[in-house]
């Protein structure tokens, strides 16, 4: 009689344990009209606080519009009791950064909804908004015991069979290095790292064992848009994008006191670059259109024409960011700190393609100053400013436009040069519009034997169909 009740009293408490862990992560009928959301940070209770408080909200395709609390508590149960989680398939785990003002991060949703439509895996976010806020060199004494705190959760998952190899962290800002960390403690040993704008500020000069790196994962790839302020501006993955050179992005303003903003950011333009790499991710993964990047020992060269090509590290096939295997690189093994960079439009989706320009001047008395325009109907012209030297007469010029080359309308041509100092007439002997990575073998638009005078602007019409 003691046995049955001993057996009856310990099936009631892991009745009661699992009705608990059950409710929490997958719902009762009452329970699941009630999403799980991120803490919400107040500075008293900052200033109160004692302790790190991390928490993981799931998502699956399965509970795609009402994330759930999943707790490390569940997780001996999580096989047999959890509808959602499913350790055969890979999982992302989203980890976001310094949030100034205790305040959740807007983008998370549209973010794991991205993921989610792409491919079937389990989305992880990891909500650590109560360390994450306000003093930011605090934020970053706290980034660490984060990481630890998610590797203990990583490790029981691979209890219940999830692979080391099957984790893609996606970390955003200071959530890179985060990720990165955990990467450290577990030897290198994950699938992939994406870092969106490593946070510089406090890691622009530590060791690599403290910051992301491309030991931390099988395959890690960052993507720069704010290495001037509060991005890092060095290469920290296998293969890393630097997006319009890295520093200023299309449509975002400038500010001259963005600097002093490091520790308590003005959400909004100040941040516009910063948080550039996280939207284009997200357009990478919801938008028909490609980013490539081109490898290249600096930005200058890639816009002066001269890196149009993916040979080298590459064998010819150009890095993508997405969600291809190793950003779609083949080879073996793979490059490290790989510079790419690639242009982008002012506006979503910011797909842009890269169309290269040849101009070949006949010789100059003065230097002279040339405007180009791009017209496809319909989309922003692109305009662009090119400087002719007298010592030189072949002139190459790397551009974004919205539309691919067969989708060019027209080009236009204007001397802009200084009224008093500027060339005459120039005369081009020709002006070649191509579109690179040239991977369709399509032809050039070339147009020869061209005058421009003063004031007198030129034009050609294209007539062609894709």
């Amino acid at each position: 009689m003691l046995i049955n009740e001993a057996i009856a009293w310990k099936w009631i408490k892991t009745f009661v344990y699992l009705s608990v862990c059950i409710t929490s992560v997958v719902g009762n009928e009452e329970a699941s009209r009630k999403c799980a959301d991120f803490n919400n940070t107040t500075w008293l209770e900052y200033r109160q606080g004692t302790k790190l408080q991390v928490q993981y909200l799931l998502l699956t395709r399965k509970n795609a519009d009402c994330a759930s609390l999943f707790t490390q508590d569940c997780l001996n149960h999580t096989q047999k009791h959890t509808a959602y989680f499913n350790s055969s398939l890979p999982t992302k785990v989203i980890v976001h950064g310094y949030r100034a003002l205790g305040s959740k991060p807007s983008w998370v949703s549209g973010l794991a909804q991205a993921l989610l439509r792409e491919e079937d895996v389990n989305v992880l976010v990891v909500d650590w908004v109560y360390g994450a806020s306000f003093a930011y060199n605090l934020v970053v004494e706290n980034y660490k015991e984060v990481a630890v705190q998610i590797s203990v959760l990583i490790n029981q998952l691979t209890k219940y069979g999830s692979t080391l190899e099957s984790f893609h962290f996606i970390g955003v800002s200071l959530g890179a290095h985060v990720s990165g960390f955990v990467g450290t403690l577990f030897e290198g040993k994950l699938g992939r790292i994406t870092g969106l704008d490593p946070a510089g500020p406090m890691f622009k000069s530590a060791d690599p064992f403290d910051r992301l790196d491309s030991s931390d994962a099988l395959f890690v790839e960052a993507i720069h848009t704010d290495s001037d302020y509060f991005g890092i501006s060095i290469p920290v993955g296998h293969v890393d994008f630097f997006l319009n050179g890295g520093m200023d992005q299309a449509g975002c303003a400038r500010s001259r006191f963005a600097s002093i903003f490091i520790y308590f950011p003005v959400y909004g333009y100040v941040i516009c670059d910063h948080m550039r790499a996280l939207h284009v991710y997200m357009s990478a993964l919801n938008s028909s259109c490609y980013f490539i990047g081109f490898p290249c020992s600096n930005y200058e060269e890639f816009l002066a024409g001269k890196c149009v090509t993916c040979e080298g590290p590459f064998n010819g096939t150009c890095p993508q960011i997405g969600l291809l295997k190793n950003s779609g690189i083949t080879a073996n093994p793979l490059p490290n700190q790989e510079k790419v960079y690639l242009l982008t439009t002012a506006t979503p989706p910011y797909c842009a393609h890269h169309i290269l320009l040849e101009l070949k001047v006949s010789p100059l008395d003065k230097t002279a100053e040339v405007q180009l325009t791009l017209i496809s109907v319909g989309h922003p012209e692109t305009e662009l400013k090119l400087k002719l030297n007298t010592d030189e007469m072949v002139h190459k010029k790397v551009a974004a436009h919205p539309e691919q080359l067969c989708k060019i309308d027209s080009v236009q041509l204007k001397n802009t040069g200084r009224r008093f100092y500027r060339q005459g007439e120039i005369h081009f002997e020709y002006i070649c519009i191509s579109e690179v990575p040239q991977t369709r073998g399509l032809d050039p638009l070339c147009v020869k034997n061209i005058h421009i005078g003063r004031g007198v602007p030129w034009s050609h019409e294209f007539v062609q169909l894709c």
